[in-house]
């Protein structure tokens, strides 16, 4: 037969998946999986990434994957190994980033026998992943990983394979392929595809569209690659976009038609948009924070998804419009009557500003422990131009959302499933994948605790990105939700102290520290411009209301409910959110300030 005759199930599988252009692996070597190691040993041609923690290896392939749209591979021994990434392939599911993720097993016969690790994968990750297989021998090799990549592509999903630790080292000589195994009947053929809804269709969208006065635009992770058609539609009506979280890169935070983020941690203009438009475009969007989209009924509704099963989930949309985002748009757009009153966009533009103007008089602020919307103010200039920005889960994910992305910039976050520790794994990923921009992981210290052995890994494989933490003792966004959302006061959530500028020195890193608000221009300048990674680290206020502005009233009843039953942080919670510019563009506040005021 050959030299062929040699390879292994291991090999065949790396090699085939480098054919599919997969070229980088992050993981842990392991007992269990170290037959494929050994694949990789001998295939410098695929690069591969040693992470700290398994779970980061996946969110590392998820971060590569949302800026490129090509899927990584990740890699685990059995049992443990295994079992720790799956939280990163559910956030690759739940947020739509195909992946590739290789698994050992127990050996072929002592499966299902009660020995070491012995936990079955193929079966574990199959609600995780849309395609899980355990592989056979080298027979099987190539078919169910060219089904592997195809599902992840196509479907945007992690894909699996799991295969036993003596059949990883098999030989093509040691197999027997069956009858109905043909060599050679599959193939690399490309499946790029564009998905159109029929003209009909079309057209009724563009008659529902044509008939209203006022309409919004709520843009989520599927406009993101379509920003220039969407703001040519949104000229066309008049209509001001509001992006859910994971759309916050699909226009730029500067753009003419951007109310900005909407939610808890969203703008007011958002809010005001929802409240008072007769008409209402959904673009790439299922965010869970529907309730705070215009009341159902209250507008004539279009939805644009790729996923058909996503159309009318969240609203009664009249017609649904099953595609790719920009070519819709695009094809929708000469359909579209042309409002020549603009003072719903312009009215929104004014309450945009306004929003902007009371962030820049926050960041002024010269107290300490400084409040994070200075960091975020100076963070935004000092962005290098081409940035890629990775956030967190937290009160961390409410700021984030206070940076102006510039045209060019791109940013994600774990936007659904709302994992904590993803922006550094996420930001290693896109570093990876993109050598040549500016990456940027802006997280908080209790989602940093979780993974800071990943700071050695930027210095272990050179990675130049900046990591910046906001510290503030504190899980913040429980205490604000315990308040806000169930009336109770914090429990909990209290974080023993870490000198993150020392962990990042031990690790390598170069480190800045902020305390006083008027070094963070200049620090977080010198930390964009250093050649290498590095770590900024700025404490901050843990009290600082994240959503003061967009609260609702029964957020606010709720807080002073916790505020009576004996909040301890309450006086401080209290001034941060009675601030006479948050009050004055918050009809919560301004509804309960005599109640949260009794705790001045």
């Amino acid at each position: 037969m050959g030299n062929d005759d040699h390879r292994t199930t291991s090999d065949l599988i790396v090699e085939r998946l480098l054919a599919w252009g997969v070229d980088t692996c992050f993981g842990i070597c392991g007992d269990q999986v170290n037959g494929f190691f050994e694949a990789l040993r001998t295939h410098p041609e695929m690069r591969f990434v040693h992470v700290r923690h398994e779970e980061n290896a996946a969110l590392a392939c998820v971060g590569f994957a949302k800026f490129t749209g090509r899927p990584a591979a990740c890699v685990a021994t059995a049992g443990p190994g295994a079992i720790h990434l799956l939280n990163g392939l559910y956030d690759a599911r739940i947020d739509g980033a195909p992946v590739i993720a290789v698994t050992g097993l127990s050996y072929h016969d002592t499966i299902g026998a009660h020995q070491l690790q012995d936990v079955p994968s193929d079966r574990l990750f199959e609600h995780a992943c849309l395609y899980s297989e355990r592989v056979m021998g080298p027979a099987h090799a190539v078919t169910v990983t060219d089904l592997a990549v195809r599902s992840a592509l196509m479907n945007r999903a992690p894909a699996h394979l799991a295969i036993p630790i003596d059949i990883q080292s098999w030989t093509l000589a040691q197999d027997t392929a069956s009858t109905k195994n043909i060599p050679g009947h599959t193939s690399l053929a490309a499946q790029p595809f564009q998905v159109m809804p029929p003209h009909e269709r079309l057209s009724a969208a563009a008659e529902v569209l044509n008939s209203c006065e006022r309409i919004a635009i709520c843009a989520g992770a599927g406009a993101r690659g379509a920003g220039s058609e969407l703001e040519r539609v949104a000229e066309v009506l008049g209509a001001p976009i509001v992006k859910a979280g994971l759309g916050k890169d699909c226009v730029p935070d500067d753009s003419p038609y951007t109310t900005g983020g909407m939610g808890l941690i969203g703008t007011r203009a958002s809010h005001e948009v929802f409240e008072r438009c007769d008409g209402f475009l959904v673009v790439g969007s299922s965010t869970p924070y529907y309730d705070f989209w215009p009341e159902p009924g209250q507008a004539r509704a279009v939805q644009i998804d790729l996923n058909a099963d996503r159309i009318g989930l969240r609203y009664p949309v009249e017609v649904g419009l099953v595609g790719h985002a920009g070519p819709v748009l695009t094809a929708l757009a000469p359909l579209l009557r042309r409002r020549t009153d603009r003072s719903f966009l312009e009215q929104a533009q004014e309450s945009y500003r306004a929003w902007w103007e009371l962030i820049g008089d926050q960041a002024a602020s010269s107290g300490t422990p400084m409040r994070p919307q200075v960091v975020t103010w100076e963070l935004s200039k000092a962005l290098p131009d081409g940035a890629i920005v990775t956030s967190d889960a937290g009160t961390v994910t409410a700021w984030g959302g206070r940076l102006r992305l510039r045209a060019g910039m791109n940013y994600s976050f774990s936007g659904t499933l709302c994992t904590m520790g993803s922006a550094l794994p996420y930001a290693i990923g896109a570093q990876i994948a993109c050598p040549d921009r500016p990456v940027i992981a802006f997280t908080g210290d209790g989602a940093l605790s979780m993974g800071m052995g990943e700071l050695v890994t930027l210095r272990q494989h050179d990675l130049p990105v900046k990591v910046v933490v906001l510290q503030n003792n504190s899980l913040a966004l429980e205490v604000w939700e315990q308040n806000a959302m169930l009336g109770n006061p914090q429990y909990g959530c209290a974080l023993h102290p870490i000198d993150f500028t020392a962990v990042a020195r031990a690790c390598g890193l170069e480190a800045f520290r902020i305390e006083d608000p008027s070094d963070a221009a200049a620090v977080l300048e010198r930390a964009m411009a250093h050649d290498g990674p590095c770590l900024v680290e700025a404490i901050t206020d843990p009290y600082e209301a994240p959503f003061g502005e967009s609260l609702k009233p029964a957020h606010a009843e709720h807080l002073v409910q916790a505020f009576d039953k004996g909040e301890p942080a309450a006086s401080r919670m209290a001034r941060n959110l009675l601030e006479e510019g948050r009050v004055a563009q918050s009809p919560a506040l301004q509804q309960h300030r005599s109640g949260l005021a009794r705790h001045l």
